[in-house]
């Protein structure tokens, strides 16, 4: 117990430093090569972007940052002699990395959960809305997309007020356009999409001379595309990938009868939800590679190696992400076999190391 406290304490410093470090890093570079565009920005909406950069490079390099400490508290107990002593003492190689391995999947839990109860994923996106449009939600224009044999067109939606202008509904019965619906503003409320007033235009069956021709009828309070939340919305059909974890498994459930590609939104959970892991496998699979003592390695090559392979292992799974968020590889290819290849080689280092004093 007292091992596991004392690397613990030293691991989540580090951890702190070195993520406070690379995301101080982040934020001020991007805000150097942006300043141009921030300076029609009032201060407050720029301090507003400021916290959104932060909150993308938390999102993006506390991963690397849980590795990079891990290497660091590593390199403080050779250097410290405090590795002999705690071997010394009984306790096993098993023993030492376990805080490392708990730690490590309790931030990552922590980061999850950030995911799934606020808006973490789409950081980046509200930054990028402020420089370029000086607002953190942009309106979404010329939306077109179908909804239970309905093509449904919003000129604008606007998130920030869950509104929509001049909409068009048009309904279609055995191939052939039967009704179309149109009203000039609807607002999302109670899980529907509310229009106040609305024309609807009806064709008739069949067109002859005899047909009494095109019907245009007045309608009040209409509800219409239960369960279309404006975020999902603006995340599906405009091709986005910062889903939220509750969006995400909402637009899958929505989705999954309309004969839409979900390959995008699973790509995006499975962003959230298994790539993070590779930390604590990547952290085993380090750990079995050092000795104990400074006798034995050069400190400053193992650091600067460990660095180096952490950081071509971790650009690689962020590329393969990446693929897999455009549609160019299958995610379980791009996002779940790599990981699992990280996980049974940790787990073979584990047992292996595991009956070993």
């Amino acid at each position: 117990m007292l091992a596991f406290r004392y690397i613990s304490f030293h691991y989540l410093k580090y951890f702190s430093i070195i993520l406070l470090a690379l995301v101080m890093f982040l934020v001020g570079f991007d805000y150097i090569s942006s300043t141009e565009k921030l300076n029609g920005i009032s201060a407050n909406l720029q301090l507003i972007y400021l916290v959104y950069k932060a909150f993308y490079a938390i999102d993006l390099l506390l991963p690397l940052a849980l590795i990079f400490a891990m290497i660091s508290t590593k390199v403080l107990l050779i250097r410290s002699n405090s590795l002999v002593s705690f071997y010394s003492l009984g306790y096993s190689r098993i023993d030492i990395l376990k805080p490392f391995v708990v730690v490590s999947t309790l931030v990552i839990m922590v980061f999850i959960t950030l995911h799934s109860v606020s808006n973490f994923a789409r950081a980046n996106e509200y930054a990028n809305n402020i420089r370029k449009n000086s607002e953190y939600l942009s309106p979404t224009r010329d939306l077109f997309f179908t909804y239970k044999e309905q093509f449904v067109y919003f000129s604008k939606m606007i998130p920030l007020s869950e509104s929509a202008e001049n909409i068009r509904v048009f309904r279609m019965q055995d191939n052939s356009l039967r009704e179309v619906l149109m009203a000039s503003k609807a607002v999302y409320k109670d899980d529907f999409w509310y229009i106040n007033s609305a024309d609807i235009i009806t064709k008739p069956e069949d067109i002859d001379f005899n047909s009494s021709g095109i019907k245009v009828a007045e309608w009040n309070d209409l509800e219409i595309l239960h369960g279309f939340r404006p975020k999902m919305l603006d995340q599906v059909y405009e091709g986005k990938v910062n889903f939220t974890i509750l969006d995400a498994i909402d637009a899958l459930f929505l989705l999954k009868d309309e004969n839409i590609n979900t390959d995008v939104i699973k790509s995006a959970l499975y962003k959230i939800l298994v790539y993070p892991f590779f930390v604590p496998f990547l952290v085993i699979i380090i750990f079995f590679f050092v000795p104990m003592s400074v006798r034995f390695l050069n400190v400053s090559l193992f650091s600067f190696g460990a660095i180096l392979a952490s950081l071509i292992i971790w650009s690689v799974l962020f590329m393969l992400s990446e693929l897999s968020n455009n549609r160019t590889i299958p995610s379980e290819i791009g996002i779940i076999l790599p990981i699992v290849i990280l996980f049974l080689i940790s787990l073979r280092q584990w047992r292996k190391y595991s009956y070993i004093n």
